[in-house]
């Protein structure tokens, strides 16, 4: 049996050319999205295939604007606007696009988030940096926030107000990308931090650019980042009680990925904040750490959930 097979069986998904689709997009997950796949593993199997479809197809989208050695701006525009058209009656002629499709009608996911998404995905193709955090929370909303909103109906809310943690979440997980990968979108010509942010901390992006190339940090920037992550922080503390509205075969899922990403920013923290010119990342042993125990968990809480259908 192949990787990823069972799940497939278990969530129904029959029609061989469609397993492929959803295969294709467990391959760009595993690749690209090691701690939330590592995550993903611990939801029923008949969660898993949707949510690689989730992930894959955000992944296809932003390879489009973030390739370093070939992006393909248009082809993003051309991709998403057949998608769109096909996505209500028709059929998408890619692997991911179809799996997505699927996905969204299994579990009611709205247009309207993906439209939210790739306007976002739009956005980078031409804006280079964001004067204030308001203006950054709108780009957030489609490449972030609405993620967390697509992957929630999988997750079986069991509480309304589940949604705007879920927002929270997708944005905490979001910033913890930007400040670890500072050094990477400057060669991308980006900065993500906010501008009004950059100049409290008499930091311009000329000097982000000079500890880029140098490697050398000045306490002005570190200042900055430190600030960045404590901002983040709060995200997370606000995201958290989301975690108890879910399913309860969701939560081992979703507090792994929780602790996890949050890891990022310790790591950043325990590098010096020297993210300008290498990138740090939470090490292979921390991530089992983590996911271990929450995988004896899981499975003991889909057991129980299954003993309590039974009666």
């Amino acid at each position: 049996m192949s990787a990823g097979s069972g799940a497939l069986d278990a969530a129904g998904i029959t029609e061989p050319a469609l397993r492929q689709d959803f295969l294709t997009c467990r391959r760009l997950h595993a690749e690209h999205g090691r701690t939330y796949f590592l995550a993903t593993a611990l939801l029923p199997p008949a969660k898993r295939p949707y949510v690689w479809a989730l992930y894959g197809f955000a992944r296809y989208a932003d390879e489009f604007v973030d390739s370093m050695t070939s992006p393909d701006p248009d082809a993003l525009v051309a991709w998403g606007e057949a998608f769109l058209a096909a996505v209500d009656g028709g059929r998408p002629d890619d692997a991911v696009g179809r799996a997505m499709q699927v996905t969204m009608r299994r579990w009611g996911i709205p247009r309207e988030h993906v439209e939210a998404f790739l306007a976002s995905m739009r956005m980078d193709i031409t804006r280079t940096g964001y004067p204030t955090y308001a203006d950054l929370e709108e780009y957030m909303y489609g490449s972030a926030a609405v993620i967390g909103l697509q992957m929630l109906p999988v997750l079986q809310p069991l509480d309304e107000a589940a949604a705007g943690h879920a927002r929270l979440l997708g944005e905490a997980f979001q910033m913890s990308n930007f400040v670890r990968d500072v050094g990477e979108d400057l060669d991308r010509g980006r900065v993500y931090l906010p501008e009004e942010d950059l100049k409290a901390a008499g930091v311009t992006r000329e000097d982000l650019l000079a500890g880029r190339a140098s490697g050398v940090l000045t306490p002005a920037v570190r200042d900055l980042l430190a600030f960045e992550v404590d901002r983040t922080r709060e995200l997370y503390r606000r995201a958290e009680p989301g975690i108890d509205m879910l399913h309860p075969t969701s939560r081992d899922a979703i507090r792994c990925a929780f602790v996890l990403y949050g890891g990022i920013l310790d790591a950043v923290e325990q590098a010096g904040f020297r993210v300008l010119d290498r990138r740090v990342s939470v090490g292979l042993r921390r991530r089992l750490q983590v996911a271990g125990p929450a995988l004896v968990r899981s499975v003991a809480t889909r057991r129980a959930a299954r003993r309590w259908q039974l009666v």
